[in-house]
């Protein structure tokens, strides 16, 4: 049995391929204890807040909201009290997701973009369980979406098919709010500024490009559970020896003509694209970030769940 979110795709855009429900259950688990039980929503907040369950009152101390007096305790005993609530369990998590054209890219079973969409889809119906949200931000698409927060998992995940495509989300099914196009610095500083403490954010990108995304992922990593997932084709560290061809950088437009049947080429290529995917690996690693790596010539859904597994055990 498989999830019933598949649609006809021309084969050029084939999408993330099937995702069997009993592998999205086992995810499920696995993520959960990955994040020590956030995810599901099972499990109350880190501290005492605004929530509707009655924790406790208590006298009121410097730096307390003037609001939670509770005024008749106040009255009787002639001492401020305050009312301290039990915070929510739902969770409100974040899918930042990268939409721009280098994404588009794909040699082997799908593009990068597809796998991306797969891991959404994943996202989507793991953090909508239980009552809990997921909100999402994309960038480096021509118009850019930042979706609110939702509860549903049939109409976000519907929203997040919309938004593998760049299309128009102000439907009343998924409203957002449209920008510029934006770069991943941006979209992590937007999530910092919106996300309240304690969630999960989950980057879907290729992370390729300026870095300028690092400072904003240690601020929120400082406050979250951060999952980055990196979408890799073999082609971006392995030239094919095809003779003379034309590499095009999807990002900048540049173009470069390279003679590919020189070995010491292909030899340097390779050195080079593994030199800087150990980096931003290893940056992430300092940062407290967990680094998943899905290939576009791979099953990505066994691959994710498994990576997770593995982190899981060494958290």
């Amino acid at each position: 049995m498989t999830a019933a979110f598949t649609i006809d795709r021309p084969k050029e855009r084939p999408g993330p391929g099937p995702t069997p429900v009993a592998l999205l259950r086992a995810l499920d688990l696995t993520i959960g204890r990955r994040i020590h039980g956030v995810l599901p929503g099972e499990f109350r907040a880190h501290d005492l807040g605004g929530g509707l369950e009655l924790a406790q009152i208590r006298p009121y101390q410097p730096g307390d909201d003037v609001r939670r007096i509770d005024w008749n305790v106040t009255a009787r005993t002639t001492v401020p009290h305050v009312r301290v609530h039990v915070p929510e369990r739902a969770l409100t998590s974040w899918l930042v997701l990268d939409l721009s054209p280098s994404m588009t890219f794909g040699t082997a079973l799908r593009r990068k973009a597809d796998v991306a969409e797969g891991v959404a889809l994943a996202v989507g119906h793991l953090a909508t369980q239980r009552g809990n949200r997921l909100g999402i931000v994309t960038f480096g698409d021509g118009a850019d979406r930042r979706v609110p927060p939702r509860v549903g998992r049939d109409g976000l995940l519907a929203t997040l098919l919309l938004a593998r495509d760049a299309t128009d989300l102000t439907s009343e099914a998924a409203p957002s709010v449209p920008v510029e196009a934006t770069s991943p610095a941006a979209a992590l500083q937007f999530v910092a500024a919106t996300a309240p403490r304690g969630g999960l954010v989950v980057v879907v990108s290729d992370f390729r490009g300026p870095r300028d995304w690092l400072r904003p992922m240690a601020a929120l990593a400082a406050r979250h559970e951060v999952v980055a997932v990196e979408i890799d084709d073999p082609r971006e560290s392995d030239l094919p020896d095809v003779g003379e061809l034309t590499l095009i950088d999807a990002e900048t437009g540049r173009e470069v003509r390279v003679d590919t049947t020189s070995p010491g080429l292909r030899a340097r290529f390779a050195e080079a694209a593994t030199a800087e995917r150990a980096e931003i690996s290893h940056e992430l690693r300092r940062l407290g970030v967990g680094h998943i790596v899905l290939s576009t010539a791979t099953s990505w859904l066994p691959s994710l769940a498994a990576q997770l597994r593995v982190q899981g055990r060494a958290s």
